[in-house]
């Protein structure tokens, strides 16, 4: 069996005293491709000396987070079309837009996510979606920007079916992690009435760590139980799952 982590930040600073082991134990439980998304430029040197130490299951995406847009965010975004001019990127992510820690910056936040799907369109990847409060501001930008080079993965996904079924008609695959094991999660609700070809796994780790973990810091070995939970929700084998899932990533990612 082959797991895919479609959405894990390996290079956190919550894993600075054991992170080799944190992913030798992912490894372990058959975790073998750790796709990594980009916060800002000051990761930038942590994510690649990553991929050097584990050129074979790491893989980057490039990107600015909505969260760290800031007064700076032009600057930020020249280095992220440096960097996908310079170096071999699986994504643009994550991007997109929060109004949970800012509403103050909107304005900002839809100008990066706007030129940050037209570099993903650019240069032919999928783009990772960060949405938190924020449903009706995204997909406006995805309504203006949809079309068959637009694909991806909405990251994180908590929204409703019909938010479900909107986001998939952009050509985006849902990224479920821990939130669907709580049972105040919701989307276990309606999963089953996605079809599993929309689906891909991911654990937003050191975040979210899914039950019986959850409030802890969360590693990329923990997707297992939410491989579990998706089993149950399916009806089908955790090793289907798992092939379902992780050939699902492959197809947006291009492994």
């Amino acid at each position: 069996m082959m797991v895919t982590d479609t959405h894990t930040h390996l290079y956190s600073e919550a894993y600075d005293e054991d992170r080799h082991e944190m992913i030798q134990r992912a490894l372990d439980a058959d975790i073998k491709h750790f796709f990594v998304p980009a916060i800002d430029s000051s990761y930038t040197e942590r994510m690649l000396q990553l991929e050097k130490d584990y050129p074979d299951h790491v893989f980057l995406m490039a990107g600015l987070h909505p969260t760290h847009v800031k007064e700076n965010y032009k600057e930020e975004l020249a280095h992220v079309e440096q960097m996908l001019d310079t170096h071999k990127f699986y994504a643009v992510g994550e991007i997109g837009i929060d109004l949970y820690w800012d509403k103050n910056h909107l304005h900002w936040q839809q100008e990066a996510f706007r030129y940050q799907i037209r570099l993903a369109k650019k240069y032919g990847i999928p783009i990772v979606i960060h949405c938190r409060e924020a449903f009706d501001e995204v997909f406006a930008i995805l309504e203006e920007e949809k079309g068959e080079d637009l694909f991806g993965i909405f990251h994180c996904f908590t929204g409703n079916r019909e938010q479900a079924e909107r986001a998939v008609s952009y050509n985006m695959k849902l990224g479920i992690g821990g939130v669907v094991t709580f049972k105040n999660g919701k989307i276990d609700r309606f999963l089953n009435e996605m079809d599993i070809s929309n689906i891909v796994l991911e654990t937003d780790a050191p975040y979210l760590a899914p039950v019986p973990y959850r409030g802890k810091r969360n590693e990329s070995a923990y997707i297992i139980n939410v491989l579990r939970k998706l089993s149950n929700i399916y009806g089908l084998s955790e090793e289907e799952v798992a092939e379902i899932t992780t050939k699902n990533a492959n197809e947006v990612f291009g492994v």
